[in-house]
Parts: structure tokens; sequence; C-alpha cells
């Protein structure tokens, strides 16, 4: 779907990423692919450099070592709307919405940086609302959206640029248990539905457990743990840093 040069590129590496601020290692030597196939889970704790990644990855902070590629293509000093352009878009936890505008100018003014007519913008931003479940508020003011509303309107504004890779940042944050399972259910259609790789960065782990095959987790800026769901519960590097202690239920340790 992606009308970009590198629309057919098979991943979005990160190589040896190290970011400093004032001397402090925000991230230090962080390798990650993610394939257009895969849901992979970006975790850790608070501060442990999630955010300040994603942010290189789109070219919102440039690092002080290392790369970003997306497929062959050396992307690391692009700016975030050739970033954007060349497949690669993005949410933010904070929303970012244009609060005063109706949820479907929202979506549609990112078909139109597309290129897009205005009426092929509107049916397309249509489209994707109908698919997260929004066409009925499709002409309400943004800014009067339930706060998990709102997050499913930056999924559907970053759906529409066509990208090959989404990254969502903490979309199930503030959700209930019935609003984190419908967006589980909408987040693993994205690959098949939208060829696009999915990086989701997320706190509940019921979320990340439940729809990524591989997660990584970074802790203090650096890699702690790559694998399978499984294999990261069980990693005692892991639970060191979310917990500090092994909890263990159903002969399995728990994070």
């Amino acid at each position: 779907m992606a009308a970009t040069a590198q629309a057919g590129a098979p991943e979005l590496m990160a190589r040896n990423l190290s970011v400093y601020f004032e001397g402090l290692s925000a991230l230090e030597k962080v390798d990650l692919a993610v394939k257009r196939d895969e849901i992979l889970g970006l975790i850790g704790p608070n501060g442990a450099g999630k955010t300040t990644f994603v942010n290189v990855l789109t070219g919102f902070q440039s690092p002080d070592d290392g790369g970003v590629h997306l497929g062959s293509q050396d992307i690391t000093r692009w700016p975030p709307h050739r970033i954007r352009r060349a497949g690669v878009t993005r949410t933010f936890q904070a929303g970012r919405l244009f609060k005063d505008l109706p949820v479907i100018d929202n979506v549609e003014a990112s078909a139109l940086c597309l290129g897009l007519t205005r009426r092929q913008a509107r049916a397309q931003a249509m489209e994707i609302l109908a698919w997260i479940g929004l066409a009925e508020r499709a002409e309400s003011i943004a800014g009067t959206l339930p706060y998990t509303d709102e997050r499913r309107v930056g999924i559907a504004r970053a759906l529409t640029m066509k990208p090959a890779f989404v990254l969502l940042d903490e979309p199930a944050a503030g959700m209930s248990d019935s609003e984190c399972d419908q967006l589980m259910e909408t987040i693993a259609q994205i690959p098949a539905r939208f060829g696009a790789g999915v990086l989701l960065i997320e706190h509940n782990m019921r979320v990340v457990m439940g729809i990524c095959a591989q997660i990584h987790v970074l802790d203090g800026g650096r890699t702690i743990a790559r694998g399978t769901p499984r294999e990261v519960q069980s990693n005692p590097e892991v639970i060191a840093a979310y917990l500090g202690t092994k909890r263990k239920r159903k002969g399995e340790v728990m994070i």
C-alpha cells in the first residue's frame, strides 16, 4: 500500500545506536530490526530509553553513534517529514491531534501529505476510521473525544500515511481491560492488512505478551534481553529490572 521508494524495504534496522545527554547514556549500542510481517514489542521500566529510541528511528533525535537503515537506505540524519514519506510513521504518547478540528479532518490531513486529492484523502480516511471503529465519531471534534479514542485516532493517522513500518508509543495507556482487548485485535491485523511492520512500545504487559512474537527489552539505555514472551518472562535480568525479585505463578516467572 505504501507509495514510496522504500515501500518494499524488508526491515527497519537500528545498528549500534547510542545517545548521550550531558554525558549520561540514554542509549548504549542498541541493535534492533523490525520486519514487515511482524509485531515486535519494545519494553522496559521507566527511563529505560524507549522513547529516545523511537525518537531516533523517526528523526526527532540524532544519535551520537550508530545508524538507522530502512532496507538498504541509511536514514540516520533524515528529518522527520522525510522519514515519514519514506514509510516510517509513529504515534505519540500525548496524541498530538488538532483538537479543534473534526476527527475526519485529523485523519484526512495525513492522507493529503501523500499527495492525494481532497476527495481521495477523505475516502481513505473514512475507510481507516471504519476499520478502527470510529466511523460514527468522524464528525466529532477531536478535543471532545475520550482519551482512549484519541489514541485510536492517532493510530488511524499513522496508518493513513500508508507506512512500511508503524511505531506505536504506548497505545494502551489509560485503557480498560476490554479496551485493551479491542486494541490488541486492531494491532494484530496491521501487518496483514496494511503490509506494515509494527514496533509496539508499551508498559501493559498483557498487551505485549498477547500479540508480540518477539520482545526486545531495554534497561538503562542498553539491551538486556531479546526473545519470545516466554523467554523474556523468565530472564533474570528482566525480572530484576521490573521487580528486583522473582515472582512465580503456575511454575513460571512472571513480569
